[in-house]
């Protein structure tokens, strides 16, 4: 297989993960697009097992503090084994986000991710949201 398809591969994956997975809230993907024994980096270090318990645990945490979560892929990178993510998170507060109780407000925010995949599963996940621009949308005085 070529360099180049392993890579659309690669991104592809990562389309499903959060086209299918996380706005689909198919947890039934979760065996297919993550290896068993994967790091979810949001998770690894508090509490963590390293295993992809911690990615189901994320998704159960975010389907149902925001269950109306949509997260929109604007911009995919690939190299090598790796894949950034440049992706968008809308949804209704409805629990505990970044330590805010639940608002019922709408939000949007951008993340950047970085995927790393083998054999066609992620195998490492850590993301960087925009904690200070969805923390000014739940926090902001009601108007």
């Amino acid at each position: 297989m070529s360099d180049v398809s392993t890579l659309e591969q690669n991104k592809q994956v990562v389309r499903r993960y959060y086209h299918e997975m996380v706005s689909g809230q198919r947890i039934d993907l979760l065996a297919e697009l993550v290896a068993e024994d994967a790091a979810d980096e949001t998770i690894v270090g508090v509490g963590g097992s390293g295993s992809r318990e911690d990615f189901r645990q994320h998704l159960l945490t975010l389907w149902g503090n925001v269950p109306d979560v949509r997260a929109t892929v604007e911009d995919l990178l690939a190299e090598g084994d790796r894949v950034i993510a440049y992706w968008r998170i809308e949804g209704t507060h409805s629990g505990p986000v970044f330590g805010v109780p639940a608002t019922g407000r709408p939000f949007t925010g951008l993340s950047i991710s970085q995927l790393t995949l083998k054999d066609g599963q992620v195998v490492r996940y850590n993301v960087l949201p925009d904690r200070l621009g969805i923390l000014r949308q739940l926090t902001a005085a009601a108007v």
